[in-house]
């Protein structure tokens, strides 16, 4: 019997969706198709490319009004928000806009002797593993890059969020895309380790948990395929004394619970300078108490279901830790909170560093807020993390955002702002959130290789 990968609703528990899996000789010949199908890709004027992915993208974004109430479906976000396509389409119209300047030709020299120059070739197939928290708007982050730069794509998408990739391969496919050009493939554990130790792709993007990293990274070992990843996050936030504290307050907490705490760059722990501390965590409370808990379909639900009762499961367990450890619980449970996937939000003081809550990433509606007297002493605790993909500061001092977030170690750093993935800037991490980098021209190099020219003229 053919494996079958099942999407549960997170809304009821019934299966939305299912596909049957590829097996490992079915996987082979489909990335067969996709290296036989790059050259003539790549031989394509950029141009061409640029035209034929934004149709692409269009085409998703007609379908909007069924991918919204799919989403809730598949991993619960609300449907009053609309959905992915802004993020989605302002990514790639960006990465559409730099291709020629990011793609072009480093001159280093011409004289009457020599021609020198590196030109960015594509790697060839390039494999997308991509989330199910933003399904769309995580897999454009590369789906566009790369096959404007001439790769073609496989895509292998979450469990969870099963019809998006399909959805994005088949709007793709409608405007001109060739079908061996991107491909979405429906793929086991098992399978996707084996083309990966085959060494049959030649670049990795992965978005997901550390331990998912780590299994690209222990399959790909010693086929010297790049792996480019976006791991697990605890990112922090920053209230500083001279912050706009209504603006801090409404940015960070939404930051922390928006799209249930599932964001890979949202807020998981909070520093507040001891002067604020009372009055943030006053407003924070109303913020919070104003949220409506519900079925992801209802136009006034704002909190929908955790996309699995497994994720919600972690969080509870991360709470009730924190609880037994001495933290302080200031939002009373929500009606609708039923012990699985639907998960009130909740707000904790009297954390420490001790406890797995500010440690472990707990991806969900929790956060915890401690205060702090000092920037050294509020860098001192950002930087005591496995994790490092952003930190939002909160101050009206351009020059003291910037001293403190030489400090902080992390991908990329907010001031006055948070929970926000500008496509114009290279989205990275280090530490446990991984390597690589994505979007920005730095994308583009990512997603290339360079290839050096040195050309000598003929002399008479």
């Amino acid at each position: 019997m053919t494996p079958k990968l099942r999407c549960i609703s997170p809304i009821d528990g019934s299966v939305f969706a299912e596909r049957d899996t590829l097996s490992r000789a079915e996987a082979r010949i489909a990335v067969e198709r996709a290296r036989s199908a790059q050259k003539d890709w790549a031989a394509r004027p950029l141009q061409d490319r640029v035209d034929l992915v934004m149709a692409g993208v269009a085409a998703v974004g007609a379908m909007n009004d069924e991918i919204v109430p799919e989403l809730a479906h598949m991993m619960g976000r609300p449907v009053r928000y609309g959905g992915e396509f802004g993020g989605f389409n302002e990514r790639a119209t960006h990465m559409a806009g730099i291709a020629a300047d990011g793609l072009a030709d480093i001159v280093v020299g011409e004289d009457d002797i020599f021609r020198r120059y590196i030109k960015r070739v594509p790697h060839g197939v390039v494999f997308v593993v991509a989330p199910w928290n933003y399904p769309y708007m995580t897999a454009i982050n590369t789906v566009a890059p790369a096959l404007i730069a001439g790769n073609t794509v496989v895509l292998k998408h979450a469990t969870q969020t099963l019809l998006a990739g399909e959805r994005m391969a088949q709007d793709f496919h409608s405007v001109g895309v060739p079908a061996d050009v991107f491909q979405n493939l429906f793929l086991d554990h098992q399978t996707t380790s084996d083309l990966i130790a085959g060494n049959a792709l030649d670049f990795i993007n992965f978005t997901g948990s550390v331990g998912g990293g780590a299994a690209m990274e222990r399959a790909a070992a010693g086929t010297f395929t790049g792996v480019s990843t976006e791991l697990g996050g605890k990112d922090p936030g920053y209230v500083m004394e001279d912050a706009d504290l209504d603006a801090a307050v409404d940015t960070l907490i939404d930051g922390a619970m928006f799209n249930s705490g599932q964001c890979c760059c949202g807020i998981e722990r909070i520093y507040v300078h001891e002067r604020l501390f009372d009055d943030f965590l006053s407003k924070a409370f109303v913020i919070v108490n104003g949220y409506r808990l519900g079925n992801p379909l209802d136009a006034e639900t704002t909190l929908g279901p955790m996309a699995h009762t497994r994720f919600a499961a972690e969080v509870r367990a991360q709470t009730d830790e924190a609880l037994v450890d001495g933290a302080t619980a200031h939002i009373e449970r929500f009606a609708a909170d039923d012990g699985g996937a639907y998960l009130g939000p909740q707000i904790l003081t009297g954390v420490t560093h001790d406890m797995r809550v500010m440690r472990d990433e707990s991806f969900g509606p929790v956060v915890g807020i401690m205060p702090v007297a000092s920037d050294e002493e509020a860098i001192a605790l950002m930087n005591d993390s496995h994790f490092g993909l952003t930190a939002s500061l909160w101050t009206g001092d351009p020059d003291r955002a910037a001293r403190v977030g030489d400090r902080v170690e992390t991908g990329t750093v907010f001031m006055n702002r948070a929970d926000y993935l500008d496509p114009g800037l290279c989205w990275t991490g280090c530490k446990n959130t991984g390597r690589g980098g994505g979007l920005s021209v730095i994308g583009y190099h990512n997603l290339t290789r360079p290839k050096s020219y040195h050309l000598k003229k003929v002399t008479t």
